[in-house]
């Protein structure tokens, strides 16, 4: 089986957090190393669409050797995202068996959750394997079968990854995440991910 690409959706605005999410301190990097190298780990390609503040954050992740797309309709919402990612990785990887999608904004989510993942995922089964959160939500982290690229190049707006899990509920297999898929949204919340996440580093 080829490695299935990894799409991370980095493209938001951040307006709760106040600045650039993306470039947020964490650890000795920024947010946006710490996830790429994350998903560089599992030995599958990375993607990442970049939108607001392209400019500033393209430079600090280009050494990565990552494909990177600018989302110029980032504004309109995650689904342009996620349309423009999946219409690249169609022309890039015309032999996949799927798709992860994955967010900026799940920092605590580990190499060996995503490994999970792909473990799980058996090819032209029309599967999806999706993330459950501890309180009982639905979402990404997500691996798509490549039977829904079509309706994932689609979406619109603010339309995300869950308009098409619910869609199709008979073919999701669950994978339980826990506290990991917690979302870091606003600068509390971004301390005390960034607490838990230095305190787990020390052991």
């Amino acid at each position: 089986m080829d490695k299935i690409p990894i799409l991370l959706l980095a493209a938001g605005g951040s307006t709760r957090m106040g600045q650039p999410k993306q470039l947020l301190p964490w650890g000795n990097q920024t947010l946006i190393e710490h996830q790429i190298q994350t998903l560089q780990k599992t030995g599958n390609p990375v993607n990442v669409v970049l939108g607001s503040n392209s400019d500033l954050i393209f430079p600090v992740i280009q050494k990565y050797g990552v494909d990177i797309f600018i989302n110029s309709e980032w504004k309109c919402g995650m689904g342009s995202s996620i349309s423009l990612g999946i219409s690249v990785i169609i022309q890039k990887f015309p032999n996949t068996d799927g798709v992860l999608i994955t967010l900026l904004d799940q920092p605590m989510v580990t190499t060996f959750y995503l490994e999970k993942m792909f473990y799980a995922y058996q090819p032209d089964s029309k599967q999806i394997i999706s993330s459950r959160s501890a309180s009982g939500w639905k979402g990404v982290p997500v691996l798509f079968d490549k039977c829904y690229f079509k309706e994932l190049s689609e979406l619109k707006n603010e339309e995300g990854a869950k308009k098409i899990i619910k869609r199709h509920e008979e073919n999701v297999i669950l994978l339980d995440g826990g506290d990991l898929l917690e979302d870091m949204d606003t600068p509390l919340v971004y301390q005390q991910l960034l607490s838990k996440f230095i305190n787990q580093s020390e052991f």
